[in-house]
């Protein structure tokens, strides 16, 4: 029986107009980017009961999922997830191809084909879930898990894992799940709650140390955008809730007040703008966004948006579309570690023509 749905509006929008709308730039909606134990001490967070014995319970937006024991054999779906796995030295027994950025057959992206190689995987398997899950080829791995920390799985999608294995799912929305959240609820799905804490600690001074290698964006007000050079009728901008609006605030940078008023949903990843409200860019001092070598030219030839402060100047760091940096737009630990220095230098070039 052929189980594999449509892709949704939303996934689309991730994928597409992201991408990311990026990484994730991430995947479909139903495909494509925890808990642990001690008898003595239980610790609640407000989505995680925690103890220091199994099972594990897990609470997110479909109810909770119940580790019984240490998973052996993990899959992933949908965008990212595999990567927090393979960041844990572990390899997935099976994960989703990575559907935007990639430069060659493989299904994967750079910082994932470069760790595989470091563990040893030289035939990893990969599930083609482009027009939906394939929940047979999930199956077929036979996994103990299934984490979809990021991820649009419906409730349908869900209850159909379910059947497979215990699914982790995200804890509020889809296609919202910070690369901290990844690794928490990732990490907690594999009965490895400490090793994540450790890797969230590693990646946090990652982002720090690069970030004061570039004194000059702190503080600057920034905002990354999905223009599209052929249609300048609209733009979008991803808003705090998503990972890529959130991680301008880990380096630093500020969300303009401009931008917030227009958030009606505090849980939308992006809001969409017509081009007479381009003024609402009137306050973003660096603007990111996806394109080419036209993008800048095309966006200030434009006799509206071509007004907007940031883009007269040229205070636009424009992110080739459809590459491994743009997907790495959703950042992972693996992405942030392979591509920090590029993206932030091209933030800080964009910074640099501020008077």
């Amino acid at each position: 029986m052929n189980l594999k749905r449509k892709i949704s509006l939303i996934a689309t929008l991730l994928i597409t107009m992201l991408m990311f709308a990026l990484v994730g730039c991430s995947g479909q909606q139903s495909s494509s980017e925890p808990t642990t134990s001690e008898p003595t001490n239980t610790e609640t967070t407000d989505s995680v009961e925690v103890t220091n014995e199994y099972p594990i319970v897990i609470k997110h937006a479909f109810g909770e999922t119940v580790i019984e024991k240490k998973p052996e054999r993990v899959a992933t779906i949908s965008w990212a997830n595999h990567d927090v796995v393979l960041a844990l030295d572990v390899v997935p027994v099976g994960f989703s191809a990575a559907n935007y950025g990639v430069q060659d057959e493989s299904g994967m992206l750079p910082w994932t084909a470069e760790k595989l190689k470091e563990l040893g995987e030289e035939n990893p398997n990969l599930f083609q879930d482009t027009d939906g899950l394939d929940f047979e080829a999930i199956s077929d791995a036979n996994p103990d898990v299934i984490l979809a920390a990021y991820s649009g799985i419906t409730q349908e999608d869900y209850d159909t894992l379910s059947q497979i294995a215990p699914v982790v799912a995200y804890e509020t929305g889809p296609w919202v799940t910070s690369w901290r959240d990844q690794i928490k609820f990732n990490s907690m799905g594999m009965g490895m709650e400490e090793e994540g804490k450790q890797l969230i600690a590693d990646t946090e001074k990652l982002i720090q140390d690069t970030a004061n290698k570039y004194p000059e964006i702190k503080g600057k007000k920034a905002a990354f955008t999905m223009i599209n050079a052929t249609d300048l009728s609209k733009f979008y901008v991803y808003t705090p809730a998503d990972p890529r609006g959130e991680f301008l605030g880990e380096l630093g940078m500020e969300y303009p007040e401009s931008l917030k008023v227009h958030i009606a949903d505090p849980n939308s990843f992006y809001i969409e703008l017509s081009a007479e409200n381009a003024d609402a860019l009137n306050d973003v001092e660096v603007l990111i966004t996806y394109g080419d070598e036209n993008t800048l030219q095309a966006l200030q030839a434009d006799p509206i948006l071509g007004q907007v402060p940031a883009i007269k100047r040229g205070s636009v760091a424009v992110i080739g579309d459809n590459t491994p940096l743009a997907a790495a737009g959703n950042p992972n630990p693996l992405s942030i570690e392979y591509t920090i220095d590029e993206y932030v230098s091209l933030i800080s070039e964009a910074a640099s023509k501020l008077k």
